[in-house]
């Protein structure tokens, strides 16, 4: 079974955060903001990661450490569930619809952390929830995951839409690159023979 179990406790956040990446898509989510907590059902659902989230943070200064964190622990749980990533797709893409939005997003599950995130948002924030934080969540993600990510809006107005469809399309994007590959045989996709 492809799963894992993140514990990270500072000063700022104390997570937990468990996944499988072989699941349905069902979720717990108690991030201590209600947008984020949106946003990750919405990852799990599109990505069929079973994903518990507990956080306890500083959240009486802004969401930013909540954020970042969780972008953390759930690159380091998706990476150790993925293990030596044998006989993974390790690419995935979509270009996807969210109303007026339409969000490109791309992933090389390779090894190397990567973010080009070039996604206008209008409002500075949604609800309570800063919108630069999308940002930051995925940096976070990106780097504590090894994985190369894509993200770019093609058309969108609604700050709502454009997030939503940034983590359904990241969600779809790394379910297919995390997908077992029957014709890989269990092989590692790379010419260096590792990732």
């Amino acid at each position: 079974m492809r799963t894992a179990e993140i514990i990270r406790n500072t000063n700022e956040t104390k997570i937990n955060l468990s996944l499988n990446l072989d699941g349905t898509g069902k979720y717990s989510i108690d991030s201590g903001c209600g947008f984020l907590n949106h946003m990750l059902d919405l990852f799990s659902k599109h990505s069929r990661i079973d994903l518990t989230v507990t956080c306890n943070g500083d959240t009486e200064v802004d969401f930013h450490h909540t954020a970042e964190d969780i972008g953390i622990a759930l690159g380091e749980a998706i990476k150790e569930a993925a293990g030596n990533k044998a006989g993974i797709k390790r690419y995935g893409h979509i270009i996807l619809p969210m109303d007026e939005a339409l969000i490109l997003a791309a992933v090389d599950f390779g090894g190397r952390a990567y973010l080009n995130f070039n996604a206008e948002i209008p409002s500075p924030k949604v609800g309570e929830f800063d919108t630069e934080l999308v940002e930051e969540f995925f940096a976070a993600f990106s780097r504590s995951a090894g994985l190369n990510l894509h993200i770019k809006k093609l058309d969108g107005k609604n700050s709502h839409h454009i997030i939503e469809g940034i983590f359904k399309a990241v969600a779809r994007s790394l379910a297919m690159a995390l997908e077992i590959d029957e014709k890989l045989c269990g092989e590692i996709p790379s010419t260096k023979g590792v990732i």
